[in-house]
């Protein structure tokens, strides 16, 4: 309420209280015929009076039709549901448990493709940290058909063969991360999982080369791409550690 609107109220108020009897002397004499309350000779009718317009001007206080704050929850927008058509085609290359991590123009060349994975449960006896999978592909769009350009199971390996510093020996189960960079696109990180508690194991950076167009290892500086070995016995040993 403004000002002016209190100012009018105080006046109402006033003009009310000029309405009810004026306080009699304490010492002065009061008229026999005129009843009085207890205290002080006081009339009772005034205190009544005299209430109402407390009562009144409480009413007309700044703060009588100020509206109460309201609480505002900030609601997250929802994920993008992903297309059936790129869960079907990954459920035809990993069978139906399935989980898409991500789709769209992953190694910014214009196509599509999308990254899925059969990822392993959280349990009590699987708390590793991240993303555990024992199988993942990138697949592509050709044409309007899907096809897979890229494999991880027991190893790493693309349509020419064996990634450079893939583990000579089968891994079960891998510990997946990934960023997305504005420019150079979809970047994966593979750690093979020798043992539970085992923090020494470098992950292996897996990247699109626009040079071979095809994804490719990096070196340990996740800087220069490695080529590939068409069998396991040509793949040159590496150092998980």
């Amino acid at each position: 309420m403004d000002k002016s609107a209190h100012n009018d109220c105080c006046r109402m108020a006033a003009n009310e209280g000029g309405a009810t009897p004026s306080f009699t002397s304490w010492g002065g004499t009061q008229d026999p015929k005129r009843k009085t309350s207890p205290i002080g000779g006081v009339s009772l009718q005034f205190l009544v009076s005299a209430l109402s317009v407390v009562g009144f001007l409480a009413g007309c206080g700044p703060d009588a039709s100020a509206p109460k704050p309201t609480l505002t929850v900030e609601v997250k927008p929802a994920e993008p549901a992903v297309p059936e058509e790129i869960q079907s085609a990954a459920q035809s290359l990993l069978g139906m448990e399935t989980q898409v991590l991500v789709f769209g123009d992953l190694a910014k060349t214009g196509k599509r493709q999308f990254v899925a994975a059969n990822v392993v449960p959280k349990t009590p006896t699987n708390n590793q940290p991240g993303t555990i999978v024992t199988r993942a592909v990138i697949a592509e769009n050709q044409d309007g058909q899907w096809s897979e350009i890229f494999r991880c199971d027991e190893h790493l390996k693309n349509a020419k063969g064996y990634l450079g510093l893939t583990p000579l020996s089968q891994v079960t189960g891998w510990r997946l991360q990934y960023e997305q960079d504005p420019v150079t696109g979809l970047q994966l990180y593979f750690t093979p999982l020798k043992g539970t508690g085992d923090t020494h194991v470098l992950p292996i950076g897996v990247r699109w080369n626009p040079a071979t167009k095809r994804y490719q290892s990096l070196d340990r500086t996740y800087e220069h791409f490695l080529l590939e070995a068409p069998s396991l016995s040509e793949v040159p040993k590496s150092k998980l550690k």
